[in-house]
């Protein structure tokens, strides 16, 4: 099967004077190469395998690039390809989730010494984790526990890779509105976990961290979060910020100060004030500029006779700020339990650097934008300057951006897992049948 190239024919080009963002549209054609990878076919009757807290659903580790979803049975697909090849190696493993519910994601990770780890299927349930029985083989090796220590109520497995190869893998203890944050770390050398933090962000049996997190090139661990006071969405409230300099064992805020731990509602920094009712999501995504300031993409309305509008947090000249992206116009809102339906995806955030300036690339679908793979990008100048293009122009459902960090971190080469899917709210599912997945590979 030969690549297909896709054009996307439309840019709107908005200026923005200071942090006040106009509403002048400058309209030019543009044609973002990208090649389309295509795997197999898998599971689309609800999100579970193109949801944002997916942390990966791609990794590459030297010239391979690794894949894992669920096909139409729930059963955990693993797959492998050289990069630059549309040839993968596709297994079927014994293992199997609960698909059927869109929180019981699979989240990969290949350590330093080139082992796959795989975890999967957590809503509130004990961890299911496994890892490859050779370095870059797909061939996983029996269940195991990681420390055997507070293993009995998982949700939202995400693994972090650091500088020397090892791992972290941190995961929600507890409730949706009650629940603590776990962190254990590998060592790749003695193939050992151990527990780093047992609560590092404590609820308090009031609320619950919904976090995003990544690893800088310094290797420096920047964490945020919003706090939810129950399983409705709705409480979700303030954007907070904790950073960690050596690997995740103290913590600190971006002032230098360091944490008493565990963080709290009452310690944690709060680099946005964000009311509850405010249309806040969670679980979104976060990076770093070209000096190791955190930049956090997310979405909330400023009030009630407002829209939801994306929104860039930033840290700058040691102080917090927030850039409204105001281009949406249509309105909704976020109140209830379980996964939703929502016309907007979460984004995801990228940074680079072009011309002495740091380049920031959001990653988005709209229903306003017709379901499309959107991508936006603001220059951090004087100037502000803005512009939206189209990465895809298929409708794409309630697909929400997943990529590679590892090999943006390596190449700044976007690697998307692409895959229509749709949702039904209160973990609702469709008749939507098995759709094809593939790979969107974009070069800046």
């Amino acid at each position: 099967m030969r690549f297909l190239w896709i054009h996307a024919f439309q840019l709107i080009l908005l200026s923005i004077l200071g942090s006040v963002f106009t509403n002048t549209n400058v309209q030019a054609q543009v044609k973002p190469f990208t090649t389309i990878y295509p795997v197999a076919k898998a599971w689309s009757k609800n999100s579970i395998n193109a949801i944002i807290f997916r942390k990966n659903s791609l990794v590459t580790y030297k010239k391979h690039q690794y894949i894992a979803f669920y096909d139409e049975e729930g059963q955990v697909v693993l797959g492998k390809r050289r990069l630059g090849s549309e040839n993968w190696s596709l297994i079927t493993t014994s293992y199997s989730g609960n698909v059927k519910d869109a929180h019981n994601v699979i989240s990969i990770m290949v350590d330093g010494t080139g082992y796959l780890h795989v975890s999967w299927d957590h809503h509130n349930n004990p961890l299911n984790y496994c890892r490859s029985t050779k370095p870059e083989s797909l061939k996983l090796g029996p269940k195991m526990e990681m420390t055997g220590s507070q293993e009995s109520r998982v949700a939202y497995p995400e693994f972090y890779k650091l500088a020397n190869g090892n791992l972290l893998f941190t995961y929600r203890n507890g409730e949706s509105g009650k629940g603590n944050l776990i962190v254990n770390l590998y060592d790749c050398k003695q193939q050992k976990w151990t527990t780093l933090h047992d609560n590092l962000i404590n609820g308090e049996g009031q609320r619950n961290a919904y976090i995003q997190t990544t690893v800088d090139k310094e290797g420096v661990i920047h964490l945020s979060w919003v706090w939810r006071s129950s399983a409705d969405v709705s409480t979700n409230h303030n954007m907070c910020y904790a950073r960690s300099r050596d690997g995740g064992h103290t913590w600190e805020k971006s002032n230098g100060e360091r944490y008493t731990l565990p963080i709290t509602a009452g310690n944690a920094e709060v680099a946005a004030r964000i009311p509850p009712n405010s249309e806040l999501i969670n679980q979104t995504s976060m990076t770093t500029d070209d000096i190791g300031n955190p930049v956090i993409a997310t979405y909330w309305k400023e009030s009630a006779q407002d829209v939801p509008q994306y929104h860039l947090i930033y840290l700058q000249n040691d102080s917090w700020n927030v850039k409204i992206l105001p281009f949406r116009k249509t309105n909704f809102t976020l109140s209830g339990v379980g996964t939703k339906r929502i016309p907007v995806s979460r984004p995801q955030i990228l940074a680079s650097r072009y011309g002495g300036r740091s380049v920031f690339y959001m990653i988005f679908r709209d229903e306003e934008r017709k379901g499309k793979v959107s991508l936006l990008k603001v220059t951090n100048d004087q100037n502000n300057h803005w512009e939206i293009i189209d990465l895809f122009n298929e409708d794409m459902g309630a697909w929400e951006p997943t990529l590679d960090t590892e090999l943006w971190k390596k190449k700044k080469i976007v690697n998307l897992y692409l895959q229509k899917v749709e949702q039904a709210d209160l973990e609702g599912q469709t008749d939507f049948p098995p759709q094809m997945v593939n790979v969107l590979e974009w070069k800046p």
